[in-house]
């Protein structure tokens, strides 16, 4: 008896193990439950047992049924109720728009005239502002034309005439404040012209002079002959101060003030005609002239100044932005007598070679040399002291360093069509630049004589222009990199409410991949570059690309995100700190570039792994495993897995397990914001 009741007791156990894997157990699974079943000696027992199961599940089916069954009920009463309400507000609505339709038409007849009274005041209005708009442009018309005392009877006709019929509009308020100021334009201009002329007769003298005695001698011969003698021509006025008969009213102390000024500028020509030629080298003083062309040296170096910034724009525009190959010696003799290049390892090595920097530098060096023989050459016979002539030297070669060949590296640096590997070169070839500055000193010492140490010598600025130029070009590397890492990003199409993934961890996105062999192709071409822009430029394109990450998961648009979706976000997290991992640029002291994307890696670490527990008791501790992780943006992916779970999951309540997700995102949600509101008081 005591082994039968041993048997069925392990019978039973065993029967209850196999119910419980019947109910646990997927559909797919339950074929090896089963044949255990059949394979067992109770299978009447077995049997009875499943029958009480049924019973006992059927009773709680029930139960259930028949405790949400008045709701079922209710919820139909009030969706009845609610569709005898809609027919009624669909009645009232059809009612009212019918009744606004009838009302519409008689506030369109009004509006209608309305818009023909507005109309009518609109012509009469015009009918009155146009001839001041008509006299204003006759009045620009005129002054372009350079008929100043017209352009004065127009502008004095606008005061006193058409302004006062117009109204008070604004831009007629605007035209009569200007009033004043176009008379005042109008005198100035006619002086300028006055002096221009007085000029152009001071310049042209010897002619004037010669034409004025031919003149003279035939009004002579007239006079002589009993014809009607010329008026000698100092006795007539050039004819500036000429009116028309209409222009006789005009104001008497304005004339004066012209007279007079003409008066005392031919006086003064008349002087300088008189006197004797100072270009005599016969014992007459020369001083004026040395003088006048040191007072001219400016004007000429402005000149140079254009010419060369030309110059330097071609040179740039030609350039290719390449070093260049040299096959033979005397190739690289040639280039190396253009430039001061000093480079033992590349002298050292075979043809055919490159040399580190582009045509840009030999060329703008050989131009610094020919501007300053230019400078040189005019300060030849100026009887100027050598100190005096390397200052005038040094001064203009700054002035052509800091202004013009500045702008000009601006403007190539600049353009459009300059990429990454444009920019590289840049670098290198200010560099260069930058190196051969002393040999500019060398150089002009050497032809002027003076010393470079010696007190008070003016210093060149080359080094300063070059390597602006060169922080120029790196600033625009780091932008252009981000724009170009932009453009990539823009191609990111992430499935937001993408399930899990079953089979591992999924791919890495495409747009992300193609971006990776991007930056590497890149950041291949930077080797000739100084090893703190590389690393510069590396560490701001990772920096870049971890926050354009970020802000696409937090992106205020994005209202759902699934852990399936931070799965995939973190696979390409991992590709991107492989590539950092691998070393991209050379100089970085171990792990150093994965801080780029550390933010980002403890976020997505804290929501796959599910360590709220770590996180919560370790915030705001040194030693914290999540110590970048702020709550706030914690705080606001976590809201966004909540509202993808309701998404998902509509009959979530009556799931024991999906109750129980919702309500730890709930507690945690709280936790954060208790959290928050502790560290901001």
């Amino acid at each position: 008896v005591r082994i039968n009741s041993d048997v069925l007791g392990s019978a039973a156990a065993e029967h209850e193990r196999i119910l419980r894997e019947i109910e646990s157990t997927d559909t797919n699974c339950i074929g090896p439950t089963l044949r255990s079943v059949y394979d067992g000696q109770e299978h009447g027992l077995f049997m009875e047992k499943l029958d009480a199961r049924i019973r006992n599940h059927d009773r709680e089916i029930e139960k259930m049924c028949n405790h949400h069954f008045q709701g079922f009920v209710d919820s139909i009463t009030e969706l009845l109720k609610v569709r005898g309400e809609a027919q009624k507000l669909k009645s009232q609505v059809t009612e009212t728009n019918r009744r606004l339709q009838d009302d519409g038409k008689d506030v369109s007849g009004i509006q209608c005239r309305v818009q023909q009274r507005n109309i009518a005041t609109t012509i009469d209005k015009l009918t009155h502002c146009l001839p001041v708009l008509e006299m204003y442009g006759r009045l620009q018309e005129q002054m372009k034309a350079k008929r100043y005392y017209p352009a004065l009877r127009t502008l004095e006709q606008l005061e006193q005439t058409c302004l006062p019929r117009a109204g008070q509009y604004r831009f007629c308020s605007i035209m009569a404040e200007n009033i004043p100021r176009l008379r005042t334009q109008i005198r100035d201009t006619a002086m300028t012209q006055l002096r221009d002329f007085l000029e152009s007769i001071r310049k042209h003298s010897d002619k004037i002079g010669e034409t004025a005695m031919k003149q003279d001698a035939a009004a002579a011969l007239g006079t002589e002959s009993g014809g009607q003698g010329g008026i000698p021509v100092s006795e007539q006025d050039s004819g500036i101060l000429d009116v028309e008969e209409d222009e006789e009213e005009e104001d008497e102390g304005l004339r004066d003030v012209f007279e007079n000024y003409y008066r005392k500028q031919r006086r003064k020509q008349a002087r300088l005609v008189l006197q004797p030629h100072s270009n005599m080298g016969y014992g007459f003083p020369v001083s004026q002239l040395f003088d006048m062309l040191l007072e001219m040296r400016e004007q000429y170096g402005e000149i140079l100044l254009k010419r060369w910034n030309i110059t330097f724009r071609q040179v740039l525009d030609q350039d290719n932005y390449s070093p260049i190959p040299v096959s033979t010696e005397q190739e690289y003799r040639s280039y190396t007598a253009q430039f001061p290049l000093q480079d033992p390892d590349l002298d050292k090595l075979p043809f055919p070679k490159k040399l580190p920097f582009s045509e840009f530098v030999p060329k703008v060096y050989c131009q610094l040399k020919e501007f300053i023989y230019a400078c040189l050459k005019y300060s030849e016979d100026l009887h100027l002291s050598s100190t005096e002539v390397d200052d005038m030297i040094r001064k203009s070669t700054n002035l052509l360093l800091t202004r013009t060949l500045s702008h000009c590296l601006q403007y190539g640096i600049k353009k459009k069509n300059v990429g990454l590997a444009e920019l590289v070169q840049v670098i290198i070839n200010t560099t260069h630049l930058e190196q051969s500055c002393h040999f500019l000193e060398e150089f002009i010492s050497n032809i002027t004589n003076v010393p470079p140490d010696t007190v008070n010598a003016t210093k060149l600025y080359g080094t300063s222009t070059f390597k602006d130029a060169r922080h120029a070009a790196e600033a625009e590397i780091y932008t252009s990199l981000n724009a170009k890492i932009d453009q990539f990003l823009q191609l990111a199409d992430y499935d937001w409410t993408a399930p899990v993934p079953a089979g591992g961890a999924p791919a890495a996105s495409d747009y992300l991949v193609d971006l990776i062999a991007f930056l590497r192709s890149t950041f291949s071409v930077f080797t000739n570059l100084p090893g703190k822009v590389a690393q510069t430029a590396c560490m701001s394109a990772c920096k870049h690309i971890s926050t354009c990450l970020l802000q696409l998961l937090l992106d205020p648009e994005v209202r759902y995100v699934s852990m399936g979706a931070l799965h995939q976000l973190n696979t390409d997290v991992h590709e991107c700190e492989s590539f950092a991992r691998a070393g991209p640029v050379a100089g970085f002291q171990g792990d150093t570039l994965l801080l780029a994307f550390s933010d980002l890696r403890q976020l997505l670490d804290l929501f796959t792994q599910w360590d709220w527990s770590t996180y919560l008791a370790d915030y705001g501790k040194p030693s914290c495993k999540y110590l970048r992780v702020n709550p706030n943006t914690a705080l606001t992916l976590l809201e966004k897995m909540k509202e993808t779970s309701k998404k998902n999951n509509v009959f979530a309540q009556f799931r024991k397990t999906d109750r129980d997700r919702q309500k730890l995102i709930d507690t945690i949600i709280k936790q954060l914001r208790n959290l928050i509101a502790q560290h901001q008081t």
